[in-house]
């Protein structure tokens, strides 16, 4: 059976709050971080050009084989604006997404996640999006709660 809708790719676009200024605003910090997040999402990375925005912020982008990974940061308000996008089936850039607002340090994020390049077969393509909002801290904490029960259970 044929698929109804296929896609080229998937757009992230995080707005990360509370992030920690001393990583955000470190240019060898955010370049690393978004490299491993590249990394995790299972990315090639081709080319990588982070520099510094006045007067404390970081801006950098990381080309990709499967398209691009791009941030701008304020240090002094705690954000992050972090764009994510790849094409193909090889990669999951949601793993990227939740590397990145971890390393951040972030309080809360709030994703829109764009599935674009969908097409009906008719070759005339469009987007769809779905958006949420995260509080990270209470993730955090129910992760380690599930860790700890499944360890509770196996003794």
């Amino acid at each position: 059976m044929e698929k109804a809708h296929s896609s080229i790719g998937h757009h992230y676009i995080v707005e990360a709050s509370g992030c920690d200024p001393k990583i955000i605003g470190c240019i060898e910090k955010m370049q690393q971080i978004l490299v491993k997040a590249a990394e995790k999402a299972g990315a090639q990375v081709w080319s990588i050009s982070f520099n510094r925005f006045p007067p404390n912020g970081v801006s950098g982008v990381i080309v990709i084989s499967e398209s691009h990974i791009s941030t701008h940061t304020w240090p002094e308000l705690g954000y992050v604006a972090l764009d994510i996008y790849t094409c193909g089936e090889n990669v999951d850039p949601e793993k990227a997404v939740e590397y990145a607002v971890q390393e951040f340090k972030a309080s809360v994020s709030h994703i829109t996640e764009i599935t674009r390049g969908i097409d009906e077969g008719d070759r005339v393509f469009y987007h769809s999006f779905v958006t949420w909002e995260e509080d990270v801290e209470i993730r955090k904490i129910e992760s380690i709660k599930k860790i700890k029960k499944g360890k509770s259970n196996d003794s």
